[in-house]
């Protein structure tokens, strides 16, 4: 027996398998998805792979296996999806498997050691009542085995540390127990559970109101005759979708299946957690990358062991290994944060709606402001669509009116707040309510310029414009992370006229606290959640403390729910809608839609939108909150300019140190491929990004429409591979989140 297997290696050269012998010995162990030891090349270490074809012999002399990892193994699933990965976003087929892998696996010098946390337990060596005979009978006479042997008696298992505190001893009493046959002392793996420290209360499931049931009804359709569709949830902020979304993912695991829940963000995670424990108890598990890679793996290990029924978790979460899932489930389906910007450049949806259609399963999509290909796709019945017009609880949406910051200058007025803000928030402030300022920034000034010269302070790496951070007094790079002293002296023409320009969420926190010095205030932005655990800790403070004011930036928009906040301030929506990228108005009406949701969730709720365009469409159909209208003139736009949903973007991206060698690999590129072009695909010549330098590496791209078939992979392969690449790095990004 021979098999073909997959060096684990990002080298592009090593993406093709090669052939080795299977000993005898290993012949009824190793499968399609093992992961194997081998010897490669010259080296005398073992390199790891993994098997992706069997087959009775090879045309080639081949060396054997030297090992088969059992731990590591993949299922035949797993490796066909990672062919399919490798193949659609150009990646090696090792670069897919190791998403698939267990965290913090994957590397040549595995030890599952190194993973795994152990620790001492203390059982019982006999049964409770001899136990209890002994005590009572004085054969134990120490007052602390005494305390040691009550307690296990009641507790039996116990982590030796956890015990010592317990009872108030130490391990030495529990050496002599052992010793003399009361007790044993077993080490075992300690499952690092994320949620020891929440404190939920269990929650009854609620009675639907119509549209809900009409959703419900329908998709469970699916879930009862085990048969795949993709599905829209099209609700309003507030309209119940996570109701409904529970209630199917009852039946599922009635039938004796599993759910997976994806959701966008990490702050987004922690609610929706404490939502589904209060429902369905400790059978949920969470997968995101806040938590630690022990944490993670310990989840992991529950999800394959089926020790968890339900999987939350942000875009990774779909390679969690769930042979019996039951139902897919996407929440806040538009958001960006579902596309990988790293390799494998992958799109967790479009693998959800594979693996639905492998299972024979329903796939449910949730979003107030679904994207707008998607909800073509549904206008045209290629997707179940189900509309939720009414919030849960009855209440209105907000009141959302839009202030024109012309008019503010107009009147001498050049605070960011606009004077219906300020009026707003103080009134907030006096009826003990919370409000959301939302600003698309962080840090406290955008740039520095010099008035004298003109000079910008930008990046040492990037060819972009430095941050400027009040707290440490610094500017940093929100690309490379560059990070230097502020200046006060020009450095190209010695000038003391330098002015901080444009507005971030440390300047919005610090000139409110000048406007209301007694507000209190909390900001949610990159740079207050670094640490572990920070999402949760931010939004708990916010809620239960009762802060006045919630600054943040894009993590404040979507699915909290506050039911004390009656207040949304949008600082500038300009600058969510003005970029050179065609989806930069789609992404300015969703933010503007769903931060304006967060208002009114429980009491009446008012937004407030500041602007200098306050007639561009995006923003009025946000005031109306009317999706449909909205949709109705994007996709014009779309069809006009021949933009998704009516063909695919394919971006070529190419860096490196050398910017002509770039030229010269993106120009043969260019003509490899338009030498084999068709009508149907339509080839920019290549040019300098936008951003055109990041991380000293200078970057070109090439872009292409097209509707995506195996014939334009195959092309778009084909001038890759013969373009003599040497030291350019080519990266290969469908549908991307930004041109740039």
């Amino acid at each position: 027996m021979h098999a073909e297997v997959i060096i684990n290696s990002n080298a592009r050269a090593l993406n093709k398998v090669f052939d080795y012998k299977v000993p005898e010995d290993m012949e009824n162990n190793i499968h399609i998805g093992s992961r194997v030891f081998v010897p490669f090349g010259k080296s005398s270490k073992l390199d790891d792979g993994f098997v992706i074809a069997l087959k009775d012999s090879s045309e080639f002399e081949c060396k054997e296996i030297a090992k088969i990892e059992k731990e590591e193994s993949l299922t035949e699933d797993n490796i066909i999806l990672a062919k399919l990965m490798a193949r659609k976003y150009f990646c090696n087929i090792s670069d897919s498997i190791k998403l698939m892998l267990p965290p913090g696996t994957g590397s040549k010098k595995l030890d599952l050691r190194t993973k795994e946390k152990t620790g001492n337990f203390v059982f019982l060596a006999k049964d409770v009542e001899e136990i209890l005979d002994d005590i009572s009978n004085g054969i134990i006479k120490s007052d602390k085995q005494k305390r040691v042997l009550e307690f296990l008696c009641q507790n039996d298992g116990v982590y030796s540390p956890d015990l010592e505190v317990l009872t108030e001893v130490t391990s030495g009493v529990f050496k002599t127990l052992e010793k003399n046959g009361f007790v044993e002392i077993v080490e075992k793996q300690i499952e690092r559970n994320p949620f020891i420290n929440k404190n939920i209360t269990r929650d009854e499931k609620k009675v639907l109101n119509d549209e809900q049931k009409k959703c419900f009804d329908g998709i469970n359709f699916f879930i009862e005759n085990n048969e795949y569709s993709s599905n829209l949830i099209y609700g309003i902020t507030g309209s119940g979708k996570t109701e409904i979304y529970m209630q199917l993912i009852e039946k599922v695991l009635e039938k004796g299946k599993r759910a997976l829940v994806l959701v966008p963000e990490i702050s987004l995670t922690p609610q929706m957690v404490d939502r589904f424990l209060a429902r369905f108890g400790e059978v949920v598990a969470v997968l995101h990358s806040k938590l630690s890679v022990g944490e993670r793996f310990d989840e992991w290990n529950r999800i394959k062991e089926n020790k968890a029924k339900i999987v939350i978790g942000a875009r990774s979460a779909i390679f969690a290994p769930m042979e019996d899932v039951g139902i897919i489930i996407i929440d806040e389906e538009h958001d960006s944060s579902y596309k990988s910007d790293m390799t494998p450049r992958y799109n967790a949806k479009d693998l959800a709606m594979y693996i639905a259609k492998q299972k024979e399963i329903p796939l449910v999509l949730g979003s107030a402001t679904p994207e707008i290909t998607t909800f073509y796709e549904a206008k045209n019945r290629n997707i179940n669509l189900y509309t939720l017009t009414k919030r849960a609880n009855n209440m209105n949406l907000p009141e959302v009116e839009i202030v024109d910051l012309r008019q503010e200058l107009a009147y001498g007025n050049k605070s960011m707040f606009s004077y219906k803000l300020q009026e707003a928030i103080k009134k907030n402030i006096d009826n003990k309510k919370q409000t959301i300022l939302f600003l698309n920034r962080r840090g406290y000034s955008t740039f520095i310029m010099c008035r004298s010269c003109g000079y910008i302070v930008k990046c040492k790496n990037c060819n972009i414009p430095l941050t400027y951070h009040s707290f440490g007094n610094t500017l940093k790079c929100h690309y490379c992370g560059y990070e230097t002293s502020s200046v006060k002296v020009c450095p190209e023409c010695q000038s003391e006229k330098i002015k901080y320009f444009g507005t971030g969420t440390q300047k919005v926190e610090e000139e409110l606290k000048k406007m209301f010095p007694d507000i209190t205030t909390i900001r949610m932005d990159i740079d207050t959640v670094s640490k572990k655990n920070s999402h949760e800790e931010i939004l708990n403070e916010f809620k239960e403390k009762n802060i006045d004011c919630l600054i943040g930036t894009q993590m404040v928009v979507k699915g909290h729910h506050f039911p004390n906040v009656t207040l949304v301030g949008v600082i500038a929506a300009d600058s969510s809608i003005n970029s050179d990228d065609y989806k930069s108005v789609e992404r300015g009406f969703q933010t503007l839609v769903q931060v304006a949701g967060r208002s009114g969730r429980e009491e009446t709720g008012k937004v407030i939108i500041q602007t200098y365009n306050p007639d561009h469409y995006a923003i009025i159909d946000a005031q109306k909150q009317d999706y449909d209208i909205f949709y109705s003139q994007e996709i014009e736009l779309r069809k006009m300019l021949n933009y998704p949903p009516f063909c695919d973007i394919i971006v070529i991206r190419f860096s490196g140190e050398n910017v002509k060698e770039i030229q010269n690999v993106s120009k043969k590129v260019y003509d490899k491929i338009n030498n084999l072009n068709e009508d149907s695909l339509f080839i920019y010549k290549p040019v300098p990004a936008t951003i055109d330098k990041i991380k000293n590496k200078y970057r070109w791209r090439i872009i292409l429409k097209c509707k995506l078939t195996s014939r334009v992979l195959d092309i778009i392969k084909y001038g890759i591979e013969n373009s003599g690449v040497k030291d350019t790095s080519i990266v290969v990004d469908i549908n991307p989140n930004s041109m740039m």
